[in-house]
């Protein structure tokens, strides 16, 4: 008998038929003799409905109550999916995250765990029952309610894995993590395995699913992912520690991501500090910096060049103004018109080439690179957006990736 925390997205509990569907899939769980805890998010876009909702009462809603109002949609989904259960005579009860022993530090709309004090969820299965568990919310230690942020319902069910010592299933509407994202490249291929340290990789380039908070804890406290379909049932893909027994391949996915936008100050002077002041300015604006590229000094000065969100443009463009006005620099150009297609791979730390063949095959496609950043397992391209998904095409056909004819 193993202990199994399903999580179940919006998409899994956004309606009753897809509630009874939840229910008859803990059924067969609990018929192979495996105990059962569920933690389910608000149905379909029922989240996004109630931040609409908070923009049509007031300006700038309060953090305090956005987190009592966001979090209603997930307590809601778990008293649902808790009758449905008990429709079908296995007993259940609901609770929120409070009531699982979630614990969170103070911020709003983003709360961080602290601990899990997960006693009555313990309870609730020593007496043959299914605690079904709000996902993306605790309390925090002043008590109010706090919602983890988008993603958190993922971060919920590794935390209780890990508390109560079972494995995590991530089930969405895509049946695993794949090579590339399937609607742009068709014979992407679904990956039957993939190490912590590769998932974290894609979901920093872009990667929606599994949420990366989620995967980070789980790799710090060694709990097993399972991301698999609620449509089909049928096995996904598995995420855990890197097998140092198998030689890992070369490249494992490529991932695109337009969500990006470009900043380059010209001619700013070359002197110690001037690139501190600017990304910490950024840092004050909470302006997350991804790429850095500055220019080998000529004449005393340089230029820098970073990428950011693009909903943080209009902050990041506002932030090198001042500066760029302060030390006399020539311009401050706001691109949002690119795209970085990411290549992720264990087996890059032992393949040389990788780079090589990159660049090669985007030339060769007439794709020009605009910024290069790498780290071991890692390349990452700034190209147009416009070129952005035969980038992604052609790096997957290049690196063996497409999935063999039927």
């Amino acid at each position: 008998m193993a202990l199994v925390v399903q999580k179940f997205g919006g998409t899994s509990v956004a309606d009753p038929d897809r509630m009874r569907e939840v229910a008859d899939h803990v059924v067969r769980t609990r018929r192979r003799g495996d105990d059962v805890v569920l933690v389910v998010s608000a149905m379909g876009k029922e989240t996004d409905e109630l931040l609409r909702m908070a923009g049509q009462v007031a300006k700038a809603p309060v953090g305090r109550e956005m987190d009592m109002l966001i979090t209603a949609g997930e307590r809601k989904a778990t008293a649902l999916v808790s009758m449905a259960l008990h429709d079908r005579g296995v007993p259940a009860d609901s609770f929120t995250g409070s009531q699982a022993g979630f614990v969170t530090d103070t911020n709003h709309m983003n709360a961080k765990i602290l601990e899990v004090r997960p006693d009555r969820v313990r309870q609730a299965l020593d007496e043959g029952r299914v605690p079904v568990v709000g996902g993306s919310q605790g309390v925090s230690t002043e008590h109010n309610v706090t919602f983890f942020g988008r993603g958190g319902s993922d971060t919920t069910a590794v935390a209780l894995a890990n508390a109560l010592g079972g494995v995590c299933e991530l089930y969405t509407d895509v049946s695993g993590v794949f090579t590339t994202d399937p609607r742009v490249v068709p014979v992407a291929r679904k990956l039957s395995s993939i190490s912590f340290d590769e998932m974290l990789e894609m979901c920093a380039c872009g990667c929606p699913k599994p949420a990366m908070r989620a995967v980070e804890f789980a790799r710090t406290h060694k709990v097993p992912l399972h991301v698999r379909s609620a449509f089909t049932w049928e096995p996904g893909t598995w995420i855990d520690e890197e097998d140092a027994a198998m030689e890992q391949a070369m490249v494992s996915g490529v991932v695109g991501d337009d969500s990006e936008a470009k900043i380059t100050i010209t001619n700013l002077p070359d002197t110690p500090g001037i690139a501190g002041r600017l990304f910490r300015g950024l840092a004050a604006r909470g302006v997350n910096v991804d790429m850095i590229v500055q220019n080998v000094s000529a004449g005393g000065a340089t230029d820098i060049s970073f990428t950011l969100p693009k909903d943080d443009l209009p902050a990041g463009r506002e932030v090198s103004d001042g500066l760029a006005a302060e030390l006399g620099a020539d311009q401050v150009i706001a691109d949002d018109g690119i795209g970085r297609v990411s290549l992720v791979g264990a087996g890059m730390k032992s393949h040389p080439g990788v780079a090589a063949t990159v660049f090669e095959q985007l030339a060769a496609d007439g794709i020009n690179i605009e910024m290069i950043s790498t780290s071991a397992i890692r390349i990452s391209c700034i190209v147009r957006e416009v070129d952005l998904d035969r980038a992604v095409t052609v790096l997957h056909t290049a690196f063996g990736l497409d999935a063999a004819p039927a």
